[in-house]
């Protein structure tokens, strides 16, 4: 069935919480896949004879995946519809986590990853479009941060289960288990969700979109490889790409964005900026702990994922919370308060060391929940907020590709640290001092970016509603 995107907001109460649950069953799946998926890297690094480097990028290919196609991918759904569009990136992914089966290598394994962040690409864009349609004006807040708590549901219930899954049945089973709650996915979206009108009219930006991907991805890969000299250039081809992207951007007559009108809303630019610094902080959070804990803190795979979901727990019960609030209040103050919280934490865990207690760890880790919980939600509701009801799909895909340039950000910083001081040494007692030192490093610079994120939060000004 179909319906113009006015007819979607006026959808009946019993239907729009429904097509939320649907919604949230999705963006609960993608989370407990990459966080299971963390728990795993030792094994998977054991099982496939992998080194550190290249163990770093099974999280990193999904980012690139993510990255490289969020916005043709976005534009696509909003051509072709919002539901089309997340059902094919839900099949994708099931489809890639069975190749797992035949691989017994560390290389295609990076394919499959690949291939899941393309999927996650066209899951989340859509996603939040359609939530944003649904509800409107004093529900929105709370819709976001449920879908919010779906996110984090999946973040916490991803290192236990990964861990868990990991010990009776090894690293496969991690991919392999969500397999059937893709099938409910596929059925409950098919059933509950409407889809938006279909804009036959426009067109896809096929050269945008190619520059794009390009950009984006010889960016990432070079950031992550310097300083050697390849990582240089192809950094150097990827910073060139984009400015080529911005200037045809300009001129094209379907374009993927507008970014002068996109920097000239201050409340939504200061909020995707703000999005863009704490996910950088945020992502690359669990590799880094998943190794801490089992390496230097010799715990099993099954005790880390226990400890690691005390920050998504937080999260679950404070980002709904947080949304009702910013319904109500200035959103930038909760959202402020909580990049001040989540910078403190990781100051805390930049002081741990190898005999450190695992009470101080959880501590920081309830801490930072805490305050990404307080961030995320009002964040969202703030960029939507400004953002006009017919714009809505292009803010939602500019809103997810600003946490997946965070995710791939921090993530990219991640990797060549590692790459600066283990290399391609795999990870043994001897490099235990080289990669407690990269992991302090880690922190401290993630703390910077959730101060960085405070300032542009709280400089974004009030929202009008």
């Amino acid at each position: 069935m179909s319906t113009d995107p006015q007819s979607m907001t006026e959808t009946t109460a019993s239907l729009r919480w429904l097509t939320l649950f649907s919604i949230c069953v999705a963006t609960f799946l993608m989370p407990l896949s990459l966080s299971s998926v963390n728990v795993a890297l030792p094994a998977i690094a054991s099982d496939l004879q992998a080194d550190a480097v290249l163990v770093s990028w099974v999280p990193t290919m999904n980012l690139l995946g993510a990255i490289a196609l969020q916005l043709p991918s976005g534009r696509i759904a909003d051509i072709l519809g919002h539901k089309r569009i997340f059902l094919v990136g839900v099949l994708l992914y099931a489809l890639s986590s069975l190749l797992v089966v035949v691989i017994d290598d560390i290389r295609p394994l990076l394919v499959v990853r690949l291939l899941q962040g393309i999927s996650s690409a066209m899951v989340f864009g859509p996603a939040m479009a359609i939530i944003s349609k649904v509800f409107t004006g004093s529900s929105r807040g709370m819709a976001l941060g449920i879908t919010s708590s779906s996110v984090y549901l999946g973040l916490t219930c991803g290192p236990l289960i990964g861990g868990w899954l990991t010990e009776l049945w090894g690293w496969r089973s991690v991919f392999l288990a969500p397999l059937p709650l893709t099938v409910i996915t596929m059925v409950m979206v098919g059933f509950f969700v409407q889809e938006s009108t279909r804009n036959a009219e426009e067109r896809l930006d096929w050269v945008g979109s190619i520059l794009f991907t390009l950009a984006t991805s010889a960016l990432f890969i070079g950031i992550s490889e310097m300083p050697n000299l390849t990582g240089t250039l192809l950094a150097s081809t990827g910073i060139a790409l984009i400015i080529v992207f911005i200037y045809q951007q300009e001129r094209s007559t379907w374009p993927l964005i507008r970014l002068r009108r996109l920097v000239a809303n201050r409340v939504f630019f200061r909020s995707i900026q703000s999005s863009f610094l704490m996910y950088s902080a945020n992502y690359p959070l669990q590799f880094m702990l998943s190794l801490y804990l089992q390496y230097i803190q010799a715990l099993t795979p099954l005790e880390a994922g226990q400890l690691m979901l005390l920050q998504a727990l937080v999260m679950v019960v404070v980002a709904p919370l947080a949304g009702r609030l910013s319904d109500r209040v200035d959103p930038r103050i909760p959202a402020t308060t909580g990049c001040i919280l989540f910078g403190g934490g990781f100051v805390s865990l930049s002081l741990v060391h190898a005999d450190s207690s695992l009470v101080w760890v959880g501590s920081s880790l309830v801490v930072m929940g805490l305050g990404f919980g307080l961030f995320s939600s009002p964040n969202n509701n703030a960029a939507l907020s400004s953002v006009p009801p017919e714009r809505l799909g292009i803010g939602s895909s500019v809103l997810n590709i600003s946490r997946s340039l965070g995710n791939m950000m921090g993530m990219t910083v991640v990797v060549f640290l590692f790459n600066l001081l283990i290399g391609n040494a795999q990870i043994a007692p001897d490099q235990f001092p080289a990669l407690m030192q990269a992991l302090q490093i880690s922190f401290l610079i993630c703390a910077g970016y959730a101060v960085v994120a405070a300032y542009t939060s709280w400089s974004r000004g009030k929202i009008s509603r």
